[in-house]
């Protein structure tokens, strides 16, 4: 179950919230909101759930240990312990294969041979509640919250159903204080509708729009490639990416909002970035904020030696590329992003800062969609493939797909739409907009303020409607978080 999909819309999410709001008392709510994000998880993995909720108990009992250890020793072991056990749950149900693979393409130079293994499926989100696990013992262990008293609540912390499938990735140490106690208010429950219909128009209005034109490029043969096609291919995906990734993060934000939970925010209009340092502070805020604290600091930072430092950078984003998937393409990727953060950190990053603000944000957009190739291809030469073909050296014939064949009217206007939203060019107009009645005579205000509230009313009501027409209607709507 996606939150683009009407078993989600027009009878999962209606029958929690009723439910929630009838509910006396917040154990209840509680409760309630694990039960059903239970079935949620369920839905589309019946087997996993065993493995989610044993992985639930395991870290529960591994918190207590952790929490009540008093000698550092025993402590030290106790986190060691969880934080081995998770890794290690997570290593081979992701990358078992991914190494098997690996292996047995080595032996074959060798003529040997490897014993043919069962293939071990992918429970969805595996990378999310592991780190999630993570969190709460690591949480624990540095004293920033005590470890939960019953584990209805660890499993309310990890299951939580607006996050559970692709994030944001959520802190113990802030999630636990509103799992015991928070306050429902009507402006949050309304904000938090504004926000998921936000969401839901990212997804449904644009990153399925422009996913169809990506998806049918980037399975073109390199011979049917093109520079112009492979160019409107990856201005397709980097657009398709941020607003389906932006749009699931602003629903889970806004399911939140009206069940009480305030999440970190996930996105800060990354695309208007000035560097790749900058990029990462507004790209997936939750994945690099978890790398930084829970690995990057604790291996030293910037408060050792540069070279040192520069390894520290390149280990944080190799593990950031492998997290994404178990494939060369995110490895190489991963490394790629850590590359241009110790470049950065170079003369380069000094001489950089000083250029005029549109040749930076050209040069971060040309390292981010190269970046994007590596990221969506498949395979590696796949990836290569389609860079040469971006830079005019691919093996594309006079046969070459039409570009016509992919630009239609309707991806043209949805293109047009994704880049003046994926700047901040909403949160502009409404900032306009709050200040026309303290403008005008005290006595209109009142009058310009509701007629305000009407306009925003409507306008999120129409994107509801058309989103659901288009989910209604069958559209184009892939969904690209199933391998993390």
């Amino acid at each position: 179950m996606v939150f683009s999909s009407t078993i989600f819309l027009f009878l999962f999410l209606p029958v929690v919230l009723t439910g929630y709001l009838l509910l006396p008392g917040l154990r209840l709510k509680n409760l309630w909101l694990l039960f059903f994000s239970l079935v949620f998880y369920a839905w589309g993995e019946p087997i996993f759930i065993f493995l989610a909720l044993a992985s639930t108990v395991m870290n529960y009992y591994l918190g207590l240990w952790v929490d009540r250890a008093e000698d550092p020793g025993r402590r030290k072991l106790a986190v060691s312990l969880a934080v081995a056990l998770n890794i290690g749950l997570l290593a081979f149900f992701k990358y078992a294969n991914f190494a098997a693979a690996n292996l047995r393409a080595l032996l074959a130079q060798l003529h040997l041979s490897l014993p043919r293994l069962p293939h071990i499926l992918l429970p969805i989100g595996i990378s999310f509640f592991t780190f999630h696990a993570l969190s709460y013992v690591l949480d624990v262990y540095r004293r920033k919250r005590a470890a939960a008293g019953n584990p209805g609540d660890v499993a309310l912390y990890i299951f939580f159903f607006p996050q559970m499938i692709a994030g944001p990735i959520l802190r113990w140490s802030a999630i636990a204080p509103q799992i015991a106690q928070r306050v429902h208010r009507r402006e949050d429950f309304a904000e938090g509708i504004r926000r998921f219909v936000g969401g839901l128009a990212k997804k449904m209005i644009v990153a399925n729009v422009v996913a169809s034109p990506a998806d049918q490029i980037f399975a073109l043969r390199a011979g049917q490639l093109t520079p112009t096609l492979a160019w409107f291919g990856v201005v397709c995906y980097t657009l398709q990416i941020y607003f389906d990734f932006s749009g699931y993060s602003d629903m889970a934000v806004g399911l939140g909002k009206m069940f009480g939970f305030e999440f970190l925010e996930n996105f800060n209009f990354p695309y208007i970035a000035q560097s790749i340092r900058d990029f990462w502070r507004r790209w997936h805020i939750s994945l690099s904020s978890w790398f930084r604290d829970y690995l990057y600091i604790p291996m030293g930072g910037n408060r050792c030696g540069e070279a040192r430092n520069y390894f520290n950078l390149v280990t944080v984003f190799f593990l950031c590329g492998l997290w994404h998937g178990a494939s060369w393409t995110f490895v190489i990727w991963g490394l790629y992003h850590g590359l241009f953060l110790v470049i950065e950190r170079t003369r380069f990053g000094a001489w950089e800062d000083r250029l005029p603000r549109p040749i930076r944000h050209g040069y971060t957009l040309l390292a981010v969609m190269v970046g994007w190739v590596l990221f969506r291809a498949e395979t590696f030469p796949q990836a290569l493939a389609f860079l040469s073909a971006m830079s005019g050296l691919g093996p594309h014939t006079a046969a070459g797909e039409p570009l016509g064949r992919y630009l239609t009217n309707q991806v043209a206007v949805t293109l047009a739409l994704g880049v003046v939203f994926s700047m901040p060019a909403w949160g502009w107009v409404k900032r306009r907009m709050d200040q026309v009645p303290r403008v005008l005579p005290e006595a209109v205000r009142p009058a310009a303020e509701l007629a305000g509230m009407l306009v925003e009313t409507a306008l999120v009501v129409a994107l509801l409607l058309i989103s659901s027409a288009w989910l209604a209607g069958g559209t184009y709507n892939p969904f690209i978080y199933y391998r993390f």
